[in-house]
């Protein structure tokens, strides 16, 4: 526990959601991504590893941990489908074995991190308005707490941030060096704030296919030359019987004895436990900061002090705490009169004060108190000793969760009775007529009074046919079925999909002539040295855009900083840009007129870009220096990868861990 970082803060609860910085877990989310994995195998490793670098192992339990906290970054809520996972697992890997290179690499060359640095990071860096929100430290308690919300151990925490503090330490060394000269600054500049204007033409992919009329002949030709691509594309699809045991039914009937809710209150009395607390107002007048030698100045102390004695004197006067709060603190409470809300002991960071608070009465206020902070006057509004709720209290918290409970149990017995009569007889007979027999449905269709229940139609179509009935639980209770009969999957004719080869045929056709009457179009704008007669010839409109810069927008073709209009800004008048493809349609282009950037917007915009351009070089130096680092690595046998584990956690054949 990092016990150096105690320090008295501001007396205010802060709310931490979120703690961005916690993904500091993925140290290395500064690097490039996309490093190629090592080939090599493990020989004698024990399963669950998946990975050694310099020894050290890198299990598959710890891959699993580094992709749930990328997903948590991308996908933040919601379901995340299983390919996501395992790509995101062969992600992680990487991570983690670039993560150790990196820091075997910082350790070789003598690079340390101590708990000053340490310190100084989480309270200067990009941690500081987490744990020293306002410049104090947040407290001993909550910055545990706060750790246990991502199931983080003070230790493992602080460890983790040394290793970012070694890996920042690495890339600065290796980055040094990176540096910029004044012409490329000047050429990118000039390139970043020079507009140009320009004709340009759209050939309309949806006109283009408007005019596609494909016979039946060339349909059936079509079809049968990508026969190949349609087999199998019919879905298997199977016949089922079941019944549904909904829980939210049950629960309608579903009762809950005074036994029971006294049961579930005495067995959970500790979540219904209200700590200790006091409703307070303060005053805070802050000391006056210490001089260059550390000391603080007497004089500047006793000003302080004479001014805590005169809201202290005003208020003993009978005047209003929250007018003098308001004249008189120093604290950002002021402006809420003072009032800090109910404190829990461990949440005043003043200990002294703290202690001082909860030895006093409702109603009662103190005497002019010293902390390091400053000057505190305090007064208790009211007070609440430690507690239990009661029964009655919690009982709507408990009531619904036990009928829902006991609905769910009643829903399992039903659905076990059902299954057990049916094996001995059949499941229509068991249901006593609620059972329901649906056509042929495939993996993905809804089932009536189901719907879509990916989890059911997984092992409903894992079953055997003609088998005895099974059970299996849904997300409104349980499923009592069995499969009646099988479709396998089978290749559409002609005439089952004809739509969608018509639509396909369409595509194909509209793609090869729209590039063809693109590309004609270009050719004959660079031949005549003029798009609007090359346009008009085809039946086109020419549109002229306003003088634009590469990081703008133009209508009809969007961003200019894609690849295929962006060559506008290197043509000179007169120019033509394409054939391009400006989203689904084709585009062509002429320059009219460039603006080159005046001298002083040359000189704004130096700094910015010469820092862009620093950064890209120091990306490329670190990408470089870590390729070569993990080839270096690998070639010596420092990085080996167990394929086997590897596999199972980038194809999903292994365990899911999530």
């Amino acid at each position: 526990m990092i016990r150096f970082l105690q320090s008295e803060g501001k007396t205010k609860k802060y709310v931490l959601g979120g703690l961005l910085l916690l993904i500091c877990i993925s140290m290395v989310a500064y690097l490039t991504n996309g490093i190629g994995s090592s080939g090599g195998a493990l020989g004698d490793t024990a399963q669950g590893v998946v990975a050694t670098v310099d020894g050290e192992k890198i299990t598959s339990q710890e891959v699993r941990e580094q992709s749930r906290a990328m997903l948590r970054q991308q996908v933040p809520r919601g379901e995340v489908p299983e390919q996501y996972l395992v790509f995101f697992n062969g992600k992680a890997l990487d991570q983690l074995i670039d993560q150790k290179a990196l820091l075997v690499a910082a350790q070789n060359m003598g690079l340390r991190a101590s708990d000053a640095e340490l310190r100084e990071d989480l309270e200067h860096g990009q941690s500081s308005a987490m744990f020293f929100p306002g410049g104090k430290f947040i407290g001993e308690k909550q910055y545990e707490e706060l750790l246990q919300q991502y199931n983080l151990t003070p230790a493992k925490f602080e460890q983790g941030q040394k290793e970012s503090l070694l890996l920042r330490k690495l890339q600065s060394m290796v980055v040094g060096a990176a540096a910029v000269s004044n012409a490329d600054v000047d050429v990118e500049a000039r390139k970043r704030n020079t507009k140009v204007k320009f004709d340009y033409a759209i050939v309309d992919a949806a006109e283009v296919k408007k005019g596609i009329h494909p016979s039946q002949e060339e349909l059936k030709a079509f079809y049968e030359s990508n026969k190949a691509t349609y087999a199998n594309s019919v879905p298997e699809k199977r016949k089922l019987r079941y019944v549904l045991l909904d829980v939210a039914k049950f629960q309608s009937t579903a009762t809950v004895s005074n036994q029971d809710l006294q049961g579930y209150y005495d067995g959970h009395k500790e979540q219904y436990k209200v700590p200790e607390r006091a409703m307070v107002r303060h005053i805070v007048i802050k000391a006056p900061p210490a001089g260059p030698d550390g000391k603080v100045d007497p004089k500047a102390l006793e000003v302080a002090q004479a001014k805590a004695n005169e809201a202290l004197k005003q208020l003993r006067a009978g005047a209003d705490f929250t007018k003098v709060a308001q004249e008189y603190s120093d604290d950002p409470s002021k402006d809420t009169g003072g009032l800090l809300g109910w404190l829990q002991r461990g949440s005043y960071p003043a200990p002294d004060v703290e202690k001082t608070i909860f030895n006093m009465s409702k109603g009662q206020l103190s005497d002019v108190m010293k902390s390091s902070y400053g000057f505190h006057i305090v007064r208790v509004e009211d007070k609440q000793e430690a507690h239990y709720k009661l029964l009655e209290e919690v009982k709507p918290d408990i009531e619904p969760l036990l009928k829902q409970q006991a609905a769910q149990r009643q829903a399992r017995v039903q659905a076990d009775a059902i299954l057990n009569q049916s094996k001995a007889g059949n499941l229509e007979s068991a249901a006593h007529g609620a059972a329901i027999t649906t056509d042929f449905v495939s993996a993905t269709d809804k089932l009536p009074g189901i719907g879509t229940d990916q989890q059911l139609m997984g092992t409903v179509f894992a079953a055997k046919p003609n088998s005895a009935p099974e059970a299996a639980a849904t997300a409104q209770g349980y499923v009592v079925y069995e499969v009646l009969a099988v479709q396998p999957p089978g290749t559409p004719t002609f005439e089952d999909i004809r739509s969608k080869v018509e639509a396909q045929f369409k595509d194909q056709q509209s793609g090869l002539l729209l590039g063809k009457k693109t590309q004609e179009l270009a050719d004959r704008a660079r031949n005549g040295h003029d798009l609007k007669k090359a346009a008009k010839e085809l039946g086109l409109t020419v549109k002229t855009s306003e003088p634009v810069l590469a990081t703008g927008q133009v209508p009809d073709i969007g961003s200019m900083s894609s690849e295929g209009v962006a060559g506008v800004f290197a043509g000179k008048p007169g120019d033509i840009v394409g054939p391009s493809q400006v989203g689904p349609n084709g585009a062509v282009l002429q320059v009219v007129g460039r603006e080159e950037p005046s001298a002083q917007e040359m000189a704004q915009k130096k700094d910015e870009v010469r820092e862009s351009l620093l950064q890209s070089k120091r990306g490329e130096m670190f990408n470089l220096y870590l390729m070569n680092l993990r080839k270096q690595m690998e070639k010596s046998g420092k990085i080996v990868v167990n394929e086997t584990e590897k596999k199972q956690l980038t194809e999903g054949a292994g365990p899911a861990g999530f």
